[in-house]
């Protein structure tokens, strides 16, 4: 009898080590792998933009794994839905924290990326947004961001419709409850008094208003803007430019990342957005050979053409790689040690990525990379001269 209690006792012990070998107690997987966690809206009105991120994160993660993986680390990948809601991206960062993530790439909308950060700083673990643009998204020192940020957008947005000349009245149309629309028009409207142009009306709507907006159409009519500035997602767009349409109005129409993913929307006549254009990094017509590999990956393998936020994300998974190489990441490192060491490797990094050439990070979280914009041609996203 005392024999077989000593067996189940070793057995048991055993059984306990096996069961705790898959995480560290301090988090992040533990073993010899380096775990990419992903969170952004794979579902509803914006999933334009969250299987963007995730498919050209698991393009990136393919090609790390084929060429040796993160100093020796094969690199796994897990996505998670948070359906454009904050709580619900919560939910996924734990579900993805009980995974073993060791760092986490999102979340893709900036509400989203806000709430999440709360979680991460509170576990000190990595956040690179590849597209949370609001100011707030990066506010604590273990955050950082790919894309520009909402103030950035809105000055260059100014700038590149004053530099170019392609109107001297304007008008703007944005989403007051929506952190990401807001940002963005104050700092439009404050750029635009340096670039020789008018904003003859600024119209908002809310969150409880976004199906008719045929009032703030109306107002940007009947003052005479050439172009209508809409820094708002591509859904509500959609819908101002059949209704504009409707009313026989037809300015350009000029929108910011958020505009991305409007030819995808379903049932919309793409031939209204003829002419639209938005200001992006990235342009998948683009015949640099790095674009180029990207765009036929991308296309062979999900059959859809990748958008910015796709750019923007497999950026952010090269970024972590550089950083981690930069500053000897391995397998056993804690997630608050991995955390540690990339908030430093990143700001010690030069990227040569899809959205700009020789892009770097400070402290603040923020990226320097060039501004470019697309027009739609075609039915498709054709880089602007």
């Amino acid at each position: 009898m005392k024999k077989l209690l000593s067996v189940l006792l070793t057995v048991i012990m055993a059984a306990s080590l096996l069961a705790g070998c898959g995480k560290s107690a301090s988090g992040g997987s533990g073993d010899d792998t380096f775990k990419i966690g992903v969170i952004g809206p794979l579902t509803g009105g914006a999933a334009a933009y969250g299987t963007a991120v995730q498919y050209a994160a698991e393009i990136a993660v393919e090609e790390i794994n084929a060429a040796g993986g993160i100093n020796g680390m094969k690199v796994e990948i897990k996505a998670e839905d948070d359906e454009l809601d904050a709580q619900k991206s919560v939910n996924a960062y734990n579900t993805l924290k009980d995974w073993g993530m060791d760092v986490l790439v999102g979340s893709v909308t900036s509400a989203c990326s806000i709430a999440v950060s709360e979680e991460t700083k509170n576990d000190n673990m990595f956040q690179l947004s590849p597209s949370g643009s609001a100011t707030e998204c990066v506010k604590y020192d273990n955050v950082f961001r790919v894309c520009f940020s909402d103030p950035a957008q809105g000055t260059a947005s100014a700038q590149y419709i004053g530099t170019k000349g392609l109107a001297s009245k304007v008008g703007v149309i944005y989403d007051s409850s929506d952190v990401y629309s807001s940002g963005i028009y104050q700092n439009f409207a404050t750029e635009a008094a340096n670039q020789g142009f008018e904003i003859v009306s600024a119209e908002a709507f809310t969150a409880d208003s976004k199906t008719d907006f045929s009032v703030q159409i109306q107002k940007a009519k009947d003052a005479g803007a050439e172009l209508v500035f809409l820094p708002i997602y591509y859904t509500e767009a959609s819908l101002i430019l059949q209704q504009a349409d409707k009313m026989g109005y037809k300015p350009i129409f000029f929108g910011c990342d958020g505009l991305d993913g409007i030819l995808g929307v379903e049932n919309f006549d793409t031939g209204l957005a003829e002419g639209a254009m938005l200001l992006t990094p990235f342009a998948a017509d683009a015949t640099d050979e790095k674009t180029q590999k990207f765009v036929k990956a991308f296309e062979d393998k999900y059959g859809i053409t990748p958008n910015q936020f796709g750019a923007d994300s497999y950026d952010a998974v090269y970024a972590i790689k550089a950083a981690a190489e930069k500053e000897g990441v391995k397998a056993g490192m804690s997630v608050s040690e991995i955390c540690e060491a990339l908030k430093k490797g990143i700001t010690e990094i030069s990227l040569d990525g899809l959205t700009s050439t020789g892009m770097t990070w400070d402290k603040s979280g923020e990226p320097t990379k060039e501004p470019k914009a697309v027009v739609i041609q075609n039915g498709a996203y054709v880089s602007a001269q």
